[in-house]
């Protein structure tokens, strides 16, 4: 990755840049920290831009302007954002050609369709991750929990393109247990802390825990109770995990947003 960055760098004569814009309340260096160190390490600039969090309509321009500025080669959005704003015209507002996180309908659309398109990089991530362990996706049972547009849908999508049969959980599923103890292959991405408990798991099952939750204590944790490990066959880690592929892959979409950048 370092040496392809390099490359365009002397092809372009500047660094790859990535602009992470936020508003939501969250810190997007204490969010993007890892984020942050991994661009350090491969050569990529990253400038992070606060949003006024009051104003909906000056922080969608800068949305906006961020997408046509010459100078960015891809961005992002940090969720949440404000109580009361439109996700969707956040959503509009990132340039495609730039989108990273693959929030903007057009490359929703492509992946939909399995077209080539940059993913969000989180399911992207879990999916990554299980094929690197030679975990089988074809024909397994996969229940997802969760069902944002970032992480939950898209990560459905994959796994049914790599032929799994999925079933998608939220919070109106009736009995969520009956559902997840159907699952050779379970994957959760609820944001609720400790919401997948041991009953809840077929004994030997893959569990991918995507959740990140910060407890009293200020520490972070999954969706999966810490006991979910001694009846599934595999679970990743809270932290570490799903968290350090999504870093990377992340890298690897700023990279390839800056050649095509390039290269048009």
């Amino acid at each position: 990755m370092r040496g392809g960055v390099a490359e365009l760098q002397a092809r372009s004569g500047r660094a790859p840049r990535l602009m992470v814009l936020e508003a939501g309340g969250d810190d997007a260096g204490a969010a993007y920290r890892q984020a942050l160190r991994a661009a350090a390490r491969v050569g990529v600039e990253v400038e992070v831009r606060r949003l006024p969090p009051d104003d909906a309509a000056s922080a969608l321009e800068a949305v906006r302007d961020a997408g046509q500025d010459p100078a960015v080669d891809a961005m992002v959005v940090i969720a949440p954002l404000p109580r009361g704003w439109d996700e969707g015209a956040f959503a509009l507002a990132v340039n495609p050609d730039k989108d990273v996180d693959g929030v903007h309908p057009l490359n929703a659309g492509l992946g939909a369709a399995a077209r080539r398109c940059l993913q969000p990089s989180t399911p992207a991530a879990a999916i990554r991750l299980l094929e690197a362990h030679g975990v089988e996706l074809a024909g397994s049972r996969a229940v997802v929990v969760g069902r944002s547009a970032v992480v939950g849908r898209p990560l459905a999508r994959m796994l049914l393109d790599r032929d799994a049969t999925v079933t998608v959980c939220h919070s109106r599923t009736r009995d969520l247990g009956a559902e997840t103890r159907r699952a050779e292959l379970l994957l959760v991405a609820a944001g609720r802390p400790g919401l997948i408990v041991p009953d809840m798991v077929r004994p030997g099952a893959t569990v991918v825990d995507i959740g990140t939750n910060v407890d009293a204590a200020g520490n972070l944790v999954g969706d999966v109770a810490p006991g979910v490990g001694a009846v599934a066959g595999a679970l990743t880690p809270v932290p570490g995990g799903v968290g350090p592929v999504t870093t990377a892959i992340l890298m690897e979409h700023v990279w390839e947003a800056a050649l095509w950048h390039l290269r048009s």
